[in-house]
């Protein structure tokens, strides 16, 4: 369904009275084009991020159209669609899907990419981490009945809108040793159950990443960035060349297993108060097919690309053979990892939403806390988001989210590695 218009002149202030998740400011209608910003606005870190590569067509100016003012007032891009809808220009790159069909879109309008990493700006000035613009991926689900455990099962139904946002960059070698990733998380459920919360998730541990072909082993790559990152709940699953020597080159006759290219990134992110309560976790598991890298540490760069283990050897019979590989022309000259033909794009992807807990029967219901979604307080503080957590405890019922998002693919015209 297409939107109603919006004049290119309205200005409009979001504040949130039900929930007052945060002040967002004016973002962009998807069809019309930008909302009018204000003019004092400066620029984030994540605003100028993107550049244009050989293949995009649009310019910088135009990928400023999908502009939004967060909470601090300051500029960030936010969601657009691969295609400008109004030049036909192409930006190389997709985040997911399109938030205005989601039902929690009027409730937190436009997301700013980049938010919680310039509180911690704030928060850690000698622990900064900003992120590429690729990386931001949008999913959400509209009433999706949750999977009940434990007391009252089959008496009752729960059911979830659910919108969330991860920066999952797959394209380059910095998930292989950084743990920190802006993660975004709106839920809204019929037993009461909201959260509202932006955060920098530390996953797993800096430093490492657990292979993908066997998640006993960790994998060291080297020292994160920030030094100081600190661990957190799940884990960085990725490939690497042993997977890729195990069960994508294979002699002729045979097909590759390209499972064992895929990327699992495993979530748990929990906001606890001073004291060290925990007044609400979530442990979404975000996943990708097909991503344009695999760790190689035989490479100077330290990243493999899919695509060119589907050309012949020069050395030994065996390659990438079947699946994505059939859709490679091997007749020429190997492709670069970015080659608008790759299959290797990253475009597949889908999200375990799992469990949702809250703790939080007395309230308050507004929570500020520092990027992590620690020391959670009632007042705001020098680095800190302001979170919004419902007043409810269902500790008492197990639910969990199923996997939303399975048989989507969001490629479009021009979308390449990165991304």
């Amino acid at each position: 369904m297409i939107a109603p218009a919006r004049s290119l002149t309205q200005f409009v202030t979001w504040s949130f009275a039900l929930p007052a998740v945060f002040v967002a400011g004016c973002g962009h209608d998807s069809v019309t084009g930008p909302r009018e910003i204000p003019p004092n606005a400066l620029p984030s870190a994540a605003y100028d991020a993107w550049k244009p590569g050989s293949t995009d067509t649009c310019p910088l100016s135009v990928h400023q159209k999908y502009t939004t003012v967060g909470p601090d007032g300051k500029l960030y891009p936010t969601w657009h669609p691969p295609v400008d809808l109004e030049s036909g220009c192409t930006f190389g790159h997709e985040h997911g899907r399109d938030p205005h069909g989601s039902n929690l879109y009027a409730l937190v309008n436009d997301i700013p990419f980049g938010y919680a990493n310039e509180v911690l700006d704030t928060w850690d000035p000698n622990g900064k981490r900003h992120e590429d613009h690729y990386g931001h991926k949008i999913e959400w689900e509209n009433d999706v009945r949750m999977d009940i455990r434990g007391a009252g099962k089959g008496l009752f139904e729960i059911h979830c809108d659910f919108l969330t946002k991860l920066h999952q960059g797959t394209h380059s070698k910095d998930a292989f040793t950084n743990n920190l990733h802006e993660i975004v998380y709106h839920i809204k459920c019929t037993d009461g159950t909201e959260v509202h919360i932006t955060a920098m998730a530390a996953i797993g541990t800096g430093g490492e990443f657990t292979r993908g072909c066997d998640g006993n082993v960790h994998v060291h790559v080297g020292d994160p960035n920030p030094a100081n990152s600190p661990s957190g709940g799940g884990q960085r699953v990725i490939p690497d060349l042993s997977c890729v020597q195990a069960h994508v080159l294979v002699g002729p006759g045979q097909r590759s297993d390209f499972f064992a290219l895929h990327e699992s990134w495993q979530t748990g992110t929990d906001v606890r108060t001073d004291n060290g309560r925990g007044i609400a976790g979530f442990n979404p598991y975000y996943q990708v097919n097909r991503p344009s890298r695999f760790h190689d540490p035989t490479n100077p760069a330290i990243v493999g690309r899919p695509v060119l283990l589907c050309f012949p050897s020069a050395t030994t019979n065996l390659q990438a053979r079947g699946g994505p590989c059939d859709d490679v022309d091997i007749t020429g000259a190997a492709l670069n990892y970015d080659d608008l033909t790759s299959p290797f794009n990253g475009v597949s992807r889908f999200v375990d939403m799992n469990s949702i807990r809250v703790d939080n029967a007395d309230g308050p219901e507004v929570w500020f806390t520092d990027p992590f979604g620690h020391h959670a307080n009632t007042s705001a503080f020098p680095g800190s988001i302001r979170q919004f957590i419902a007043k409810i405890n269902n500790t008492g019922v197990d639910f969990s989210g199923p996997r939303i998002g399975d048989d989507r693919n969001y490629g479009g015209r021009g979308v390449h590695a990165p991304n």
